[in-house]
């Protein structure tokens, strides 16, 4: 074995080692391997590259270690992209690579003579005994200035005045001056050299080389050789031509790259930057800085039009300028930065008063808009170094670039402004300073992905702003109270999810997706979405993108990772929260996180935990082991999303425990804050009535029986002491009235109980047939709550004369009439009802309870304050706010709901509904009860309100609206079920019916979705209930043809119109009116039978409304994009057998004849239309007159012959008649968009081709096609006819006593388009038109025609040639009769057969016209022939 080297050992003794070592052949214990650069070359050929390449890295690998690094080893450093083009290999020639690439240079260089050097004396290095330089130390060298324009180090400058110091002492400069010279060139030589050569390019005089410095060859021998190579090539240029001067450049210009051309050029407009050409001049350097300029709309649209080329004036600044003066001592001092000095100095005045544009929007630290012309100090710390520096604030660009700032601190502040902005923005701050919505702009400038990125963020301080700017942004706390608050009303339970209303995506694009295998529409929804980027979803879909980017897993992390302070906790909750209101889908992401649900029960809802009680009002510093209510709500949310997610929450997560251990104790002895105990009992016992609502939980009910009691009976004691005003006061009434609603789902549940069981029974013979089993709560266990309940209704009713109080209490009894109403549902199903004594009990609770309240004058002052609050009459009080972005719904509450609205505190909206639901179960059990009622339905305000709700419009569904709706929804259905009651039992109390049937019809069509049950109960028993039709049992037919006989013009007799199948008269309207008001039942059947496909939302709605707790799947409504039924439903059976026969002949089916029971269907559409037409014509306001006849039309193009059937073309041609009337033709409009339609044209034209195809010359299908024909409508509809369906003439023999419309608003005004004039001339002349085939157009296109021949207006020379030419063609028809009528054309007639009257000679002035035309003519043609 070979010893080591040691210390002393001379070099004779390691080369002794070394033959020893090679001697022995024994292999080495280290190897050194070089290894290429992966940026150069292969990998591989490394051990033939490493003798080669030089600069490589050598890498020593012993044994039994791994040949690679670690992976935590950074990876090498990068090279720019010019190190990376340097890279070459051994077995390429530099020539070839140059005259490959650099053709170019290759022109310029290949004639390179290299000078004789020979005669240059070469020294030899100064001779030094010392075997190493001397080291010196920069204290003992005298320091001196050196200015220079590069950059050195201290040591640097240190070595060059010490190199400087030795040539001097060695001689080798002659005299200071010299020195002087040689370092650094004068200012002013410089200056006027570049000056020269930037100013006289083409001069012949330059002193001194601009490019070639001679730099490598020494100091004075580089600037010889240097000076004399351009001394050269300037006697070159000289004995040169200008012309050929410039042939030259343009040769070489041609030749080179333009990259350096323009690199020469930039080169020859600098000053030198070698070492040789350093200034020595200690006067202070001028530098010149740009200014930005704020410039007016005329200088913008000036700059404009010069160019963007235009440079900005500079403005110089030099040392006495700034207000701190730059000394010679301050390290790296040397040379002076004026740009970054400049940003000492004062700032300059604000110029807005300057300039008309638009200024770009600031913000402060708390996110306040900061006025233009606002003068703001400056240690206030909102000046920056950033565009208008003069302006204080931060603009939303300069906020998002610091949020990728590298500094904690500086992404922590954006970000925290940021939200503040927002949150400022959705109370509606901004929007009367501010142009367009600064939510949009954020979002599409991906604010929102910004969010998502920050709560990555490692930093504590980024996450908590990120995830506080996130909340700002989703969640309106406003929104939350106002939830909660109706959580307490007439199923306020149930809620619409918060999904926004999506674009709806062309079908052609899943075509080219590849989704045609696909059948179910969620399914190919789903599809779409997976293979949508995220940005994409989250345009339309706020919640979605984030879901699709792991949201959920991350705020996991935080609260079970990271452990925020308690305000990111609390703002992680309400984010959360508002996740699960948007969607079911949503909600089973939620329970599906991992341990997401397990760290919210395990952290925030434990049943023991120690706590010091805190007396004033900040709370814990830590939310870690402590009960949230913030989290019980957020579980409580959850759970609405469905019966199964209920029952995860409770079993799976043991949340069972959490509620009886909260329910147990009350909430002055939890050892919580006062506030926050209130809050956690009341969320509980909200959490509890949700999983009640589903018929769960309710095992518990026996448990915490005694509990229960002993809060019901305490219930007037605590009305009592929130008299006296206590903070805590609402909060206390609010648990109370969560409390009546826990108990209220618990009675619901337990109503059904018996029919559970007796299902159960009947069902057990029966094998393999899963039944569900009955619940655990029985209806006896329930009657002993109803005493107390009432006991707590009697104290609060009694506070309705004190304001105050009332105010207080409301919720509470809001809530304790919603008990009573389902306890009597409840036991109206029970087997072991008692009628006797419960209608004694209704009896009683309606003499003590219900009559004074409804009789108190503060109860009739409710009644006025309907209209007032309504959200139906006053539809901007729900409308969207102006900073509502579709991607992320609101419910429009941000700053607070006004008194005077739905949701306001004045409202009386909340409490009348609740009343109204209990008196329509007390007279649907108690029928005897329904006459004392009755006064209701004459309340003054209420019968204002009802009449205005006909009238108004239907409101808008948005999400901001749809919760408000919903409610008044409900109050106008039990005022209308009162109704229908009233009516049935009291003959004298059909007052008003006409209104009350009107409201009835617009209430169909605005139901939302989530009621169809009511929809159902509307048609059934009230719409088309002949009671509320007073008019077909008190002579409304016969006014109806009174009216019809009043409306004919007395100067002509209107015919009816006949049908080509039979030739019996058609009936009068009254006639019509009678029929169809007896066949009412048959009509309410016909609708019925149409709304067969909403038959699963029918059922899922009737569990709501009939409180069938055990079957109901989810207390989340479905998605509301609309009304449940069309606007347009009364046509609805017309538009549903339309679509499905042209979906028929679309798979190739010929449709001819419809079968008889579909024709019965069409009939009884067509009857109900005429009866809303005629007695409820308000109903149908909201739909346009053009709709309407587009629907009606569907009879001529469904099927071949439904039209010619009697009873469909009889009604038909009565409705006709109702529409042709002078006010409805003034409100048809065909040049607007039409609902339904995609294009009226297109429309027409199907018409049209039917109309050819089977129309039979029918009179009553000829007046359809004539009606869009009215000279105020297109032009093209008219060419349609006369040009392309030219045909459908022969078939238009619709008379002139028979056509509905006068027949002047074909003529007037007088056609103006030639092309139209053309056709009209040609089917005139080939005889395509006819006045027996066409009596209606023939006489339109004679009026047109003869207005046209003899109008005198100035025209264009075209138009008066055309003119004349079709007089002489009119003037030499053969067809006299033709020929008389089109010139002697006087004006219309009803009297006249042909419909007009006839001049028996032309006037004198047509008369020479005519013969003018006609004479030059004759001339013309004899001096051609």
């Amino acid at each position: 074995m070979l010893s080591r080297p040691k210390p002393g050992e001379s070099e004779e003794d390691l080369l002794q080692f070394q033959e020893q070592f090679l001697a022995a052949n024994t292999s080495a214990a280290a190897k050194v391997v070089r290894n290429a650069d992966k940026r150069k070359g292969d990998a591989e050929n490394s051990t033939q590259l490493s003798a080669q390449v030089t600069g490589d890295r050598d890498v020593v690998t012993l044994q039994e270690f791994l040949d690679l690094p670690p992976i935590l080893t950074p990876g090498p450093t990068k090279k720019s992209k010019f190190a990376r083009e340097k890279v070459c290999f051994a077995d390429e020639n530099p020539e070839d690579i140059l005259e490959q690439h650099e053709r170019h240079i290759t022109t310029v260089f290949s004639k390179i003579i290299e000078r004789d050097t020979s005669g240059v004396t070469i020294t030899a290095p100064v001779s030094s005994r010392l075997p190493f330089p001397k080291v010196f130390h920069r204290s003992q060298v005298p320091s001196q200035d050196l200015p220079c324009t590069a950059k050195k180090s201290i040591f640097a400058q240190k070595m060059a005045a010490r190199k400087t110091a030795e040539k001097v002492k060695e001689g080798s400069l002659s005299s200071p001056q010299i020195l002087s010279c040689s370092m650094a060139t004068p200012s002013s030589a410089l200056s006027s050299n570049v000056i020269k050569s930037t100013l006289l390019p083409d001069a012949m005089d330059v002193d001194k080389p601009t490019l070639i410095t001679g730099q490598g060859l020494g100091i004075s021998a580089g600037q010889k050789e240097a000076q004399k190579i351009h001394e050269d090539n300037m006697k070159k240029l000289r004995s040169l031509s200008k012309e050929e001067i410039m042939q030259e450049q343009e040769k070489l210009l041609s030749q080179l790259d333009p990259k350096l051309v323009a690199f020469l050029k930039s080169k020859k407009g600098k000053e030198p930057t070698d070492s040789s050409s350093v200034q020595a001049s200690q006067e202070p350097r001028t530098v010149h800085l740009e200014e930005p300029q704020y410039y007016s709309e005329e200088d913008t649209s000036g700059m404009s039009r010069s160019g963007s080329g235009e440079k900005k004036r500079a403005v110089a600044v030099s040392a006495d300028d700034l207000p701190v003066k730059p000394q010679k001592e301050w390290v790296h001092m040397d040379t002076v930065e004026f740009e970054k000095l400049e940003w000492i100095k004062d700032l300059p005045l604000t110029r807005q008063n300057k300039t008309k544009k638009d200024m770009q929007a600031r913000f402060s630290l708390k996110g306040d808009l900061i006025p233009p012309d606002s003068e703001i100090p400056t240690h206030m710390g909102l000046h920056h170094h950033g565009e208008e520096s003069e302006r204080a604030g931060y603009s939303l660009q300069e906020l998002f670039h610091l949020s990728r700032s590298q500094f904690i601190q500086q992404r922590t502040l954006s970000l925290q402004v940021l939200g503040r902005i927002v949150q400022k923005a959705k109370q509606g701050e901004f929007s009367a300073a501010l142009k367009g919505s600064v939510l949009r702009l954020l979002l599409d400038a991906g604010f929102l992905f910004l969010l998502r990125f920050s709560i990555d963020d490692t930093a504590d301080n980024v996450i908590a702003a990120a995830v506080r700017a996130l909340r700002s942004l989703l969640v309106s706390p406003e929104d939350e109270e106002y939830l909660d608050m109706t959580f307490l009303w007439y199923q306020g339970a149930k809620a619409f999810p918060f999904l926004p209303n999506e674009e709806s995506e062309d079908e052609e694009e899943e075509e080219a997706e590849g989704l045609e295998h696909m059948v179910g529409k969620e399914e190919r929804k789903k599809a779409k979405e997976e293979k949508k980027p995220d940005p994409d979803i989250a345009r339309y879909d706020a919640i979605k993108g984030l879901l699709k980017t792991k949201l959920l897993h991350r705020l996991r992390y935080i609260l079970e990772v990271v452990r925020p302070a308690p305000p990111v906790v609390l703002d992680i909750f309400n984010i959360l929260t508002y996740v699960a209101r948007h969607s079911v889908a949503a909600c089973s992401q939620l329970l599906d996180c991992p341990r997401l649900i397990e760290t919210v029960v395990q952290e925030f809802l434990p049943i023991q935990w120690s706590m010091q009680v805190h007396t004033g009002d900040l709370g814990p510093t830590n939310l870690y082991g402590i009960p949230c209510s913030a989290a019980m709500k957020f579980l409580r949310v959850l759970g609405s999303s469905g019966r199964h997610a209920a029952a995860r929450l409770l079993n799976k997560f043991d949340l069972k425990n959490c509620l009886s251990r909260f329910v147990a104790q009350e909430p002055q002895d939890l050892p919580l804050q006062k506030e926050e105990a209130v809050r956690m009992s009341m969320e509980t016992f909200r959490m509890w009535a949700v999983a009640a609502g589903y018929g769960q939980a309710c095992d518990l009910y026996r448990e915490l029986y005694p509990v229960l009691m002993g809060f019901l009976q305490s219930l007037p004691h605590l009305i009592f002491t929130c008299r006296g005003g206590n903070k805590l006061s609402p909060l206390y009434i609010q648990r109370a009235a969560s409390v009546l609603t826990l108990l209220t789902h618990i009675t619901q549940t337990s109503g059904w109980t018996a029919e559970i069981e007796a299902q159960l029974r009947s069902f057990q013979e029966e094998e393999g047939k899963e039944q569900t089993p009955p619940p655990s709560v029985s209806w006896d266990q329930v009657t002993g709550l109803l005493p107390l309940v009432e006991g707590c209704l009697r104290k609060c009713l009694e506070e309705v004369s004190s304001p105050s109080s009332w105010d207080l209490v409301k919720p509470l009894a809001i809530a304790s009439l919603n008990f009573v109403a389902s306890y009597y549902q409840a036991a109206s199903r029970q087997p072991s009802l008692d009628t006797v004594i419960c209608n004694e009990e209704l009896e009683r609770l309606t003499s003590e309870l219900l009559l004074p309240f409804l009789n108190h004058p503060a109860t009739d002052s409710m009644w006025n304050l309907l209209r007032s609050c309504s959200a139906v009459c006053n539809a901007c009080s729900c409308a969207p706010l102006p900073e509502s972005v579709p991607s992320i719904v609101t419910l429009g509450c941000a700053g607070g709901k006004a008194a005077m609205t739905l949701a306001g505190t004045k409202s009386p909206f909340s409490i009348l509904i609740s009343v109204l639901n209990l008196v329509c179960n007390i007279c649907k059990i108690h029928k005897g009860m329904t006459s004392k009622f009755a006064f209701l339905l004459e309340s003054k305000g209420l019968l204002d309100y009802l009449w205005q709700i006909c009238k108004a419009p239907s409101p808008a569904v948005t999400p901001s609206s749809a919760w408000v709706l919903r409610h008044e929804y409900h109050l106008q259905y039990y005022v209308l079920s009162l109704k229908n009651k009233v009516a049935a039992l009291c003959p004298d109390g059909a007052h008003h019916a006409s209104m009350f049937h009107s409201v009835s019809v617009s209430l169909v069509s605005r139901l939302l979705p989530g009621s169809e049950y009511l929809a159902y109960q509307l048609i059934s028993g009230f719409t088309f209930n002949p009671s509320f039709l007073p008019e077909g049992a008190a002579g409304g037919p016969e006014a109806a043809d009174f009216s019809d006989i009043l409306h004919i013009n007395p100067n002509a007799k209107q015919e009816p119109l006949k049908s080509v199948a039979y030739t019996a008269s058609s009936p009068s309207r009254g006639v019509l009116l009678k029929e169809a008001y007896k066949d009412l039942p048959s009509i309410r059947a016909c609708y019925i039978a149409h709304l067969s496909h909403m038959e699963k939302d029918l059922s899922r709605s009737k569990f709501i409304y009939q409180e069938r707790t055990c079957s109901l799947q989810s207390a989340m409504l479905p998605e509301t994009r609309g009304p449940i039924l069309p606007f347009d439903w009364p046509f609805l059976p017309l538009i549903n057998l339309y679509n499905k026969v042209t979906n028929a002949e679309t798979r190739g089916n010929v449709v001819n004849t419809l079968p008889s029971d579909l024709v019965n269907k069409i009939s009884r559409n067509l009857q109900w239309l005429l009866l809303l037409e005629s007695w409820r014509s308000g109903c149908l306001k909201n739909i346009p007159t053009a709709a309407k006849l587009a629907r009606i039309a569907c009879v001529f193009l469904t099927g071949g012959d439904l039209f010619l059937e009697g009873s469909v073309h009889t009604y038909t041609s009565a409705i006709l008649m109702l529409y042709s009337q002078d006010k409805c033709l003034e409100s048809l409009k065909l040049d607007v968009p039409i609902p339904g339609l995609s294009s009226f044209y297109d429309f027409y034209m199907d018409l049209l081709e039917q109309f050819e195809g089977v129309s039979f010359g029918d009179p009553l299908f000829g007046t359809f096609v004539l009606l869009p024909l009215q000279r105020r409508f297109s032009v093209q509809l008219k060419r349609a006819v006369f040009g392309e369906h030219v045909s459908c003439l022969r078939s238009l023999s619709v008379s002139l006593k028979e056509l509905p419309v006068p027949l002047a608003s074909y003529t007037s005004p007088c056609e103006d388009n030639l092309d139209l004039l053309h056709l009209y001339f040609r089917t005139l002349v080939t005889g395509a038109l006819r006045q027996t085939w066409c009596p209606v157009l023939y006489v339109v296109a004679v009026a047109h025609l003869n207005s046209f021949i003899f109008s005198q207006d100035q025209v264009a020379q075209e138009v008066d040639a055309a003119r004349k030419s079709m007089l002489r063609k009119i003037y030499l028809l053969v067809d006299k009769d033709l020929r008389r009528h089109l010139l002697f054309y006087k004006q219309l007639s009803s009297e006249s057969p042909v419909g007009f009257e006839l001049y028996e000679q032309l006037s004198p002035i047509r008369e020479c016209y005519l013969k003018t035309v006609t004479e030059k003519y004759h001339e013309a043609k004899g001096k051609s022939s």
